[in-house]
């Protein structure tokens, strides 16, 4: 028996048959849904294996996110650890810088209460042996500093000027075995001499017998005697009286009132004189006069008078 096919389909004949049975699907499924049923036991069975092929891709992503997610997250930190640092510094600089506007607050707060005229000058370098106790400050013959003039810090009288340079003037301190300054208790007045011992941050009283009507907390202020230094300046505070047996005189300490260890600007008093001298100067940055307008000065002589009214009332 012969076959009905000499020859098999050709591959034309092949395509064009799927692709019209393909149409015919197509269209039976679009309008009928016939093969719904059918596609979605196909999709049942197939899903385990497109899981399965999309697993690699899917790993192979998570573990580059991963380490990429790390990078960032060390970059960021990175990051972060700078910024903190630079954060940290400029808070350093800016609490500097409040203790500093504090210290100048006080210091022309202090002129204002001294009602001096006043220049404000910088310490350059400061020099502590016990022997010899000066400082050195950014101000000179360039701004009138003379010899002798009085310095002083926010809390009372550091010195006076001993050398004096174009740009840099020498102070020796209240504390130097060489300088002695006129004081007088503000108890009552009594006078005395406050020298230097060039032991820390301490004074003595000169030649007052054992009978001194000095007490451990009186206030030292200037007298004014010798017409260097004016009267009332803080000096220091007694801090200790002994009358040792065998001795003419008493043996008193006092703390300076001044901050000699810690202060870093100063005040020079400027004698009425030098004021108008003193307003021509060239750096009109660096240099401060404390001139109190005329508001300023009538608060602060009626808080002044009231004060007085006070202390008599008492």
């Amino acid at each position: 028996m012969k076959p009905l096919f000499a020859h098999n389909p050709s591959l034309n004949t092949r395509l064009l048959l799927a692709l019209i049975a393909s149409i015919v699907l197509f269209f039976i499924d679009t309008r009928m849904n016939y093969f719904v049923p059918i596609r979605s036991v196909l999709s049942t069975v197939v899903y385990p294996i497109q899981t399965m092929a999309a697993l690699p891709k899917d790993i192979s992503d998570w573990v580059a996110n991963y380490f990429q997610s790390q990078r960032q997250l060390k970059e960021k930190n990175t990051e972060l650890e700078a910024t903190n640092l630079l954060n940290s510094v400029r808070l350093q600089r800016l609490k500097a810088l409040e203790r500093e506007n504090i210290r100048l607050r006080k210091l022309l707060g202090s002129s204002f209460r001294l009602r001096e005229r006043v220049l404000v000058a910088e310490l350059l370098t400061i020099d502590l042996d016990p022997s010899y106790q000066q400082v050195v400050i950014d101000k000179g013959q360039r701004y009138d500093v003379f010899v002798g003039q009085p310095v002083l810090d926010a809390t009372g009288v550091m010195g006076q000027v001993t050398e004096v340079n174009p740009f840099s003037s020498r102070v020796v301190l209240l504390t130097d075995p060489s300088h002695a300054i006129p004081v007088q208790v503000n108890r009552n007045g009594l006078r005395s001499i406050a020298t230097g011992w060039g032991l820390g941050e301490s004074l003595q009283l000169e030649n007052l017998p054992h009978n001194a009507d000095v007490r451990i907390g009186d206030s030292l202020v200037t007298s004014g005697l010798g017409g260097r230094f004016p009267v009332g300046y803080p000096v220091g505070t007694v801090v200790s009286v002994n009358f040792p047996q065998g001795k003419a005189f008493a043996e008193i300490g006092v703390k300076p009132a001044a901050q000699l260890s810690t202060s870093r600007e100063v005040l020079l008093v400027l004698p009425a004189k030098m004021v108008e001298i003193s307003k021509k100067s060239p750096d009109t940055d660096t240099e401060t006069e404390t001139e109190t307008e005329t508001e300023t000065e009538t608060e602060t002589e009626t808080e002044a008078e009231a004060e007085a009214e006070a202390e008599a009332e008492r």
